[in-house]
């Protein structure tokens, strides 16, 4: 049976951008919706060119949309959404040009600055001259390694207002996962920070400098940034055949001109080259397109989350994940942004509720990890902050839990929309999200997003409902990446999305669609588990195992074992607790009531510690490949590799 745990009121509903969008559409094809989502939904998917066209419209992107709406083409991926209409994307994010603020910065230590639109037009101006003076042009690389700071959505909208090709990395990247990266691309200027910091300690990045630039001969202009608040690391390091600048001297450029001229290209031009995690070997890099992006962001921004002029969006975030990019895209829908940099658990657990309620802000987005650690750590939180702006919670990452539903609404907010929400680096966006009109259902993702047709596939590709499957989209939508770098024949491409089932995006998400519409996802679908042939999602042990209060953090895996599968789960003990026949007990038979009989791990071993990426999801298949004895073949990708040797030649695995 499915609880209802939130709904929009009617005047919330009505007041919503989503509403005024069913108006706007009603009007223009001369339609009725009756204020239910789904009708939106079927009307988007069945007529794409019409939808997609009517979101430039409706959301009123600054360029030259072409009358045809949509080139169709029978490979999936070569279907044209508004060809030849042309923008630049950095306009479109400069929405603004007054005093106001656009974004705010604050770090980890209470440093706290703001821009305003008018000095960030002015920035991006001076940035995009000195872009110009190195000769930096259309489809050049900008390569960036940095932190979510001001500076560096300013030196992003500067390179995308030439039409050049941005690619950024978070200082928590070593040099060897940045080379890996950026060497496939080619750069031809590098902006780096000097240093940053993360839970009270300094890191100095400027010292991994030489090493890149040694790897990467192609860079031969580097900025470097003074982390913010902070005096400039005295650089000991010289770097050869590279001209250095500061970026404090670029911002002191004279310019004639502080209204900046805009290009026009075309809508399928690059945009941003992100990464795949890595872990599986050499990251891919996904090239997206400027206007794919952009009406996906805007129609994700406007009628999912009810992002409104003048609201105040925060997302936590690094500038190597793609929800920075996302967050960035904000400012096209005139609200301002609010970025954090550092710990979000810096000496205090609820440091980032304190900023959303000093801030005002309106959306509030964090991982569901976040949520578990507020959760264990603040139990009885009980509404300590107001949050009277606070209309919208994004949380996204992992699946997050029941328990992590109940405790937004029990702790942290009554009267709010939470939108967990899931897609990726591949789409730079949402594939499922939330929407005002429908209630939030425990556990559950609300919708599909407008305009794509997800759904969910048994192993011979038939759709299912209720059960559990793979998540695939049935129909081509602009933010499908534009290419993979470097990649002859789109064969990479092909691979990764369309190997699965004919000409439909095959996503890697183990997932399901209740009755209601919602949806539940399980767990990344190359790391569910089969132990007697059965697919088990690993989200179902994570649930059960959130809630002991003995149990700090786990990890679930699959072992190969006796001609089998069998499931073995890794602990982090939280202090004064320890791994005895009661704890053991208690935790089997809490999955075997809970979720079932086959999903009751065979071994459960106590660890000080779990790999993860730089974006802090925990990666089970480098723990497979281990404990199997298999080569980890990207270690780089991991935020900390070492903690892979603990799992090596495990004596509890040998019987």
């Amino acid at each position: 049976m499915s609880k209802k745990l939130w709904e929009a009121s009617l005047s919330q509903k009505r007041n919503s951008l989503l509403h005024k969008y069913e108006q706007f559409i009603s009007k223009k094809f001369n339609k009725k919706f009756k204020e239910k989502y789904e009708d939106i939904l079927t009307w988007s998917i069945k007529n794409p060119g019409n939808f997609w066209s009517s979101i430039w419209d409706f959301s009123e992107i600054k360029g030259l949309k072409n009358k045809i709406n949509l080139k169709r083409s029978k490979t999936f991926y070569k279907n044209i959404f508004l060809p030849n209409s042309k923008l630049n994307f950095a306009e479109n994010l400069l929405s603004k040009n007054n005093y106001d603020k656009a974004i705010t910065f604050i770090s980890e230590n209470g440093y706290r600055e703001e821009r305003s639109w008018y000095n960030l037009n002015i920035n991006v101006s001076k940035i995009s001259k000195f872009l110009k003076s190195i000769e930096i042009k259309k489809k050049d690389r900008v390569a960036a390694y940095l932190p979510n700071s001001i500076e560096t959505i300013e030196a992003f909208i500067a390179s995308s207002s030439l039409g050049a090709i941005w690619s950024s990395c978070s200082p928590d990247f070593g040099a060897k996962g940045v080379i890996e990266r950026f060497s496939q691309i080619s750069p031809k200027i590098l902006f780096v920070v000097d240093k940053y910091f993360y839970n009270g300690k300094m890191i100095n990045v400027l010292e991994r400098v030489p090493q890149i630039l040694k790897k990467i001969p192609s860079i031969k202009n580097i900025v470097v940034v003074s982390y913010p608040g902070e005096k400039y690391l005295n650089n000991k390091y010289k770097f050869k055949k590279i001209k250095a600048h500061r970026w404090c001297e670029l911002i002191k450029i004279k310019i004639k001109n502080k209204n900046i001229k805009f290009t026009k290209f075309d809508f399928e031009q690059e945009l941003a080259i992100l990464y795949s995690s890595g872990t599986t070997g050499k990251p891919k890099c996904i090239c997206h397109r400027s206007g794919g992006v952009l009406l996906q962001h805007k129609k994700e921004h406007q009628l999912h989350c009810d992002i409104k002029e003048n609201d105040n969006v925060f997302y936590f975030t690094t500038c190597g994940w793609m929800m920075w990019n996302w967050l960035v895209s904000v400012l096209a829908s005139k609200a301002s942004i609010v970025l954090f940099d550092g710990s979000p658990v810096y000496k205090k657990e609820d440091f980032l509720l304190k900023i959303a309620e000093k801030e005002k802000i309106t959306l509030f987005g964090v991982s569901a990890k976040y949520i578990d650690t507020l959760r264990k750590s603040k139990p009885n939180l009980k509404y300590k902050y107001k949050l009277s702006k606070l209309r919208t919670i994004c949380s996204t990452g992992s699946p997050l839990s029941n328990d992590g539903f109940k405790y937004v609404y029990g702790n942290i907010k009554k009267n709010v929309h939470l939108s967990s929400i899931s897609g990726g680096t591949d789409i730079v966006s949402c594939f499922v999200l939330g929407n005002l009109y429908q209630p939030v259902i425990l556990g559950e993702i609300q919708n599909k997003g407008l305009g794509l047709d997800v759904d969910i596939y048994n192993d011979k590709g038939k759709p299912i409902k209720n059960k559990k499957g793979e998540l695939v989209c049935k129909n081509p939508f602009p933010s499908m990446p534009l290419k993979f770098w470097n990649d002859k024949n789109d064969s990479k491409f092909k691979n990764a999305y369309f190997n699965n089932f004919l000409n439909t995006w095959h996503h890697g998400d183990y997932a399901e669609i209740k009755k209601s519409g919602g949806f539940i996802i399980h767990g990344r679908s190359d790391t569910t588990l089969n132990p007697g042939g059965v697919r088990l999602g690993t989200a179902e042990i994570y649930s059960e195992i959130e809630k002991f209060t003995e149990i700090k953090e786990s990890i679930v895996v699959g072992q190969t074992w006796d001609n089998d599968i069998r499931i073995v789960l890794f602990i982090i003990l939280n202090q004064k607790y320890e791994l005895n026949e009661s704890l053991i007990k208690k935790i089997k038979t809490k999955i075997r009531k809970n979720a079932s009989p086959r999903h009751v791990p065979a071994k459960i071993i106590v660890v000080d510690d779990i790999p993860r990426t730089k974006n802090g999801k925990i990666v089970e298949l480098a723990v497979k490949n281990i404990i199997e004895g298999n080569e980890i073949k990207n270690k780089e990708a991991l935020a900390n590799p070492q903690v892979l040797e603990q799992y090596k030649d495990l004596k509890e695995l040998n019987y």
